[in-house]
Protein backbone atom coordinates (compact mmCIF):
# COMPACT_ATOMS: atom_id res chain seq x y z
CA UNK A 1 0.00 0.00 0.00
CA UNK A 2 1.24 3.45 -1.26
CA UNK A 3 2.58 5.72 2.32
CA UNK A 4 1.92 9.50 2.38
CA UNK A 5 4.85 11.79 3.21
CA UNK A 6 6.36 12.03 6.10
CA UNK A 7 6.55 15.72 7.57
CA UNK A 8 8.91 17.06 10.05
CA UNK A 9 6.85 19.07 12.94
CA UNK A 10 7.15 20.71 16.06
CA UNK A 11 4.05 21.66 16.86
CA UNK A 12 2.70 23.59 20.57
CA UNK A 13 -0.10 23.75 22.02
CA UNK A 14 -2.66 21.55 20.54
CA UNK A 15 -5.58 21.24 21.68
CA UNK A 16 -7.63 17.71 22.76
CA UNK A 17 -11.24 18.26 24.35
CA UNK A 18 -13.02 16.00 26.63
CA UNK A 19 -16.27 15.66 28.03
CA UNK A 20 -15.56 17.38 31.31
CA UNK A 21 -16.71 13.89 33.70
CA UNK A 22 -14.36 12.22 32.52
CA UNK A 23 -11.41 14.55 34.06
CA UNK A 24 -9.05 13.34 36.48
CA UNK A 25 -10.05 15.03 39.74
CA UNK A 26 -13.96 14.79 38.91
CA UNK A 27 -16.64 13.09 41.21
CA UNK A 28 -17.59 9.69 39.72
CA UNK A 29 -20.97 8.92 38.34
CA UNK A 30 -20.77 5.78 40.23
CA UNK A 31 -21.03 7.70 43.66
CA UNK A 32 -24.34 8.46 42.50
CA UNK A 33 -25.12 5.00 42.14
CA UNK A 34 -23.96 3.93 45.61
CA UNK A 35 -25.72 3.03 49.16
CA UNK A 36 -22.66 3.52 51.08
CA UNK A 37 -18.83 3.49 51.51
CA UNK A 38 -18.85 -0.19 51.30
CA UNK A 39 -21.36 -0.43 48.52
CA UNK A 40 -19.51 1.84 46.36
CA UNK A 41 -15.91 -0.33 46.76
CA UNK A 42 -18.21 -2.83 45.30
CA UNK A 43 -19.07 -1.01 42.26
CA UNK A 44 -15.92 0.58 41.62
CA UNK A 45 -14.33 -3.11 42.00
CA UNK A 46 -17.06 -4.27 39.11
CA UNK A 47 -15.94 -1.09 37.18
CA UNK A 48 -12.17 -1.69 37.33
CA UNK A 49 -12.41 -5.25 35.80
CA UNK A 50 -14.17 -3.71 32.73
CA UNK A 51 -12.00 -0.71 32.60
CA UNK A 52 -10.03 -0.71 29.24
CA UNK A 53 -7.86 1.79 30.44
CA UNK A 54 -7.18 -0.13 33.66
CA UNK A 55 -6.70 -3.62 32.09
CA UNK A 56 -4.32 -1.78 29.66
CA UNK A 57 -1.96 -0.97 32.02
CA UNK A 58 -2.57 -4.25 33.69
CA UNK A 59 -0.88 -5.92 30.19
CA UNK A 60 -4.62 -6.79 29.57
CA UNK A 61 -5.96 -5.33 26.53
CA UNK A 62 -5.15 -6.89 23.37
CA UNK A 63 -5.35 -3.69 21.44
CA UNK A 64 -1.71 -2.34 23.02
CA UNK A 65 0.74 -3.21 25.51
CA UNK A 66 1.48 -1.76 28.72
CA UNK A 67 4.94 -1.36 27.19
CA UNK A 68 3.55 1.57 25.64
CA UNK A 69 1.39 3.77 27.62
CA UNK A 70 2.86 6.22 30.06
CA UNK A 71 3.07 6.56 33.63
CA UNK A 72 4.10 9.28 36.00
CA UNK A 73 3.58 12.64 34.19
CA UNK A 74 0.91 14.94 34.63
CA UNK A 75 -2.43 13.91 33.23
CA UNK A 76 -0.60 10.16 32.39
CA UNK A 77 -4.57 8.20 32.83
CA UNK A 78 -5.88 11.15 30.36
CA UNK A 79 -3.41 10.21 27.92
CA UNK A 80 -3.74 6.22 28.89
CA UNK A 81 -7.28 6.81 28.20
CA UNK A 82 -7.24 8.33 24.65
CA UNK A 83 -5.50 4.92 23.55
CA UNK A 84 -7.44 2.48 25.36
CA UNK A 85 -10.83 3.98 25.34
CA UNK A 86 -11.40 3.29 21.64
CA UNK A 87 -14.96 3.67 20.13
CA UNK A 88 -17.01 0.56 19.14
CA UNK A 89 -16.79 1.59 15.48
CA UNK A 90 -13.41 3.18 15.77
CA UNK A 91 -12.53 6.65 14.80
CA UNK A 92 -10.77 8.34 11.72
CA UNK A 93 -7.76 7.05 12.30
CA UNK A 94 -8.03 4.15 14.60
CA UNK A 95 -10.38 0.76 14.64
CA UNK A 96 -12.37 -0.49 17.80
CA UNK A 97 -9.09 -2.14 19.50
CA UNK A 98 -6.93 0.80 19.61
CA UNK A 99 -7.61 4.43 20.21
CA UNK A 100 -5.51 7.56 19.32
CA UNK A 101 -5.03 10.78 20.53
CA UNK A 102 -6.97 13.34 18.05
CA UNK A 103 -6.19 17.16 18.56
CA UNK A 104 -6.47 20.47 16.30
CA UNK A 105 -3.72 22.83 16.18
CA UNK A 106 -6.08 25.87 16.58
CA UNK A 107 -9.11 25.51 19.40
CA UNK A 108 -11.53 26.08 17.04
CA UNK A 109 -11.04 23.68 15.14
CA UNK A 110 -11.12 21.10 17.53
CA UNK A 111 -14.78 22.63 18.92
CA UNK A 112 -16.07 22.16 15.41
CA UNK A 113 -15.20 18.41 15.63
CA UNK A 114 -16.42 18.07 19.03
CA UNK A 115 -19.89 19.79 17.96
CA UNK A 116 -20.18 17.64 14.77
CA UNK A 117 -19.92 14.26 16.70
CA UNK A 118 -22.16 15.39 19.12
CA UNK A 119 -24.68 16.75 16.90
CA UNK A 120 -25.03 12.99 15.46
CA UNK A 121 -25.68 11.70 18.61
CA UNK A 122 -27.92 14.52 19.18
CA UNK A 123 -29.71 13.68 15.45
CA UNK A 124 -29.92 10.07 16.94
CA UNK A 125 -32.67 10.95 19.51
CA UNK A 126 -33.65 13.87 17.58
CA UNK A 127 -33.21 16.14 21.02
CA UNK A 128 -31.79 19.47 20.62
CA UNK A 129 -31.85 20.68 23.99
CA UNK A 130 -28.16 20.28 25.86
CA UNK A 131 -25.53 21.63 27.71
CA UNK A 132 -22.33 19.71 27.97
CA UNK A 133 -19.04 20.87 29.06
CA UNK A 134 -15.67 19.84 27.78
CA UNK A 135 -11.72 20.44 29.11
CA UNK A 136 -9.42 21.23 26.62
CA UNK A 137 -5.88 19.50 27.34
CA UNK A 138 -3.26 21.08 25.57
CA UNK A 139 -0.40 19.15 24.28
CA UNK A 140 2.97 19.64 22.07
CA UNK A 141 4.47 17.03 19.58
CA UNK A 142 7.71 17.00 17.55
CA UNK A 143 9.34 14.69 15.21
CA UNK A 144 7.95 13.27 12.14
CA UNK A 145 4.53 12.28 11.30
CA UNK A 146 3.03 10.79 8.04
CA UNK A 147 1.13 13.61 6.63
CA UNK A 148 -1.89 13.47 3.71
CA UNK A 149 -2.64 17.42 3.69
CA UNK A 150 -2.37 18.80 0.42
CA UNK A 151 -1.95 14.83 -1.16
CA UNK A 152 -4.39 14.31 -3.63
CA UNK A 153 -3.66 10.84 -3.60
CA UNK A 154 -5.14 10.32 -0.12
CA UNK A 155 -8.63 12.08 -0.48
CA UNK A 156 -11.02 9.20 0.27
CA UNK A 157 -9.31 9.18 3.40
CA UNK A 158 -11.31 12.36 4.44
CA UNK A 159 -14.68 11.42 3.78
CA UNK A 160 -16.99 12.55 5.34
CA UNK A 161 -19.29 9.75 6.02
CA UNK A 162 -16.91 7.16 5.66
CA UNK A 163 -14.08 5.75 7.58
CA UNK A 164 -13.19 2.93 5.64
CA UNK A 165 -10.01 4.55 3.96
CA UNK A 166 -8.42 6.02 6.61
CA UNK A 167 -8.83 2.98 8.87
CA UNK A 168 -7.06 0.74 6.41
CA UNK A 169 -4.62 3.21 6.21
CA UNK A 170 -3.85 3.91 10.16
CA UNK A 171 -3.51 0.26 9.77
CA UNK A 172 -0.63 -0.30 7.83
CA UNK A 173 1.08 2.95 9.19
CA UNK A 174 0.83 1.20 12.69
CA UNK A 175 2.96 -1.98 11.43
CA UNK A 176 5.19 0.18 9.74
CA UNK A 177 5.76 2.01 13.39
CA UNK A 178 4.08 5.55 12.11
CA UNK A 179 3.87 8.19 14.91
CA UNK A 180 0.93 9.22 13.23
CA UNK A 181 -0.79 11.33 10.65
CA UNK A 182 -1.59 15.03 10.34
CA UNK A 183 -4.50 16.01 7.99
CA UNK A 184 -6.96 18.61 7.62
CA UNK A 185 -10.30 18.75 9.25
CA UNK A 186 -12.65 17.59 7.34
CA UNK A 187 -15.90 19.56 9.80
CA UNK A 188 -13.45 22.90 9.68
CA UNK A 189 -10.56 24.70 8.62
CA UNK A 190 -7.13 23.81 10.44
CA UNK A 191 -5.07 21.11 10.34
CA UNK A 192 -5.50 18.22 12.90
CA UNK A 193 -3.01 15.48 14.18
CA UNK A 194 -4.00 11.85 15.19
CA UNK A 195 -0.98 10.63 17.31
CA UNK A 196 -0.65 6.87 17.63
CA UNK A 197 2.03 6.48 19.89
CA UNK A 198 0.99 7.97 24.32
CA UNK A 199 4.87 8.27 24.14
CA UNK A 200 4.78 11.23 21.82
CA UNK A 201 1.72 13.06 23.48
CA UNK A 202 4.05 15.45 25.39
CA UNK A 203 3.79 18.40 27.68
CA UNK A 204 0.24 18.14 28.62
CA UNK A 205 -1.45 20.27 30.75
CA UNK A 206 -5.18 21.25 31.56
CA UNK A 207 -6.72 24.79 29.70
CA UNK A 208 -10.06 26.19 29.58
CA UNK A 209 -13.26 25.02 30.26
CA UNK A 210 -15.85 25.00 27.32
CA UNK A 211 -19.75 24.82 27.51
CA UNK A 212 -21.35 23.70 24.50
CA UNK A 213 -25.03 24.60 24.28
CA UNK A 214 -27.80 23.36 21.87
CA UNK A 215 -31.46 25.19 22.64
CA UNK A 216 -33.20 23.72 19.29
CA UNK A 217 -30.40 24.22 16.94
CA UNK A 218 -27.65 21.57 15.46
CA UNK A 219 -25.37 24.56 15.94
CA UNK A 220 -24.29 24.89 19.76
CA UNK A 221 -23.33 28.31 21.00
CA UNK A 222 -19.81 28.11 22.84
CA UNK A 223 -18.60 30.04 25.66
CA UNK A 224 -15.71 29.55 28.26
CA UNK A 225 -17.12 28.29 31.65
Amino acid sequence: MKLPPVSQIRQLDTHHLVPSKYSVGGDSVLARIADDDAHLADIFDLDHATNDRLQAENNLLPGIGIEELVFGVPHYRMVNAAFCHAASTGARFNGPDRGAWYAGFAVETSQAEVAFHKAVELAEVNWWQQSVTYDDYLADFGGEYHDIRGQGDFTDCLSADSYVASQTLAEHLLAEGSAGVLYPSVRAKGDCIACFRPAMVGNVRKGPTYRFTWDGDPVPVISVE
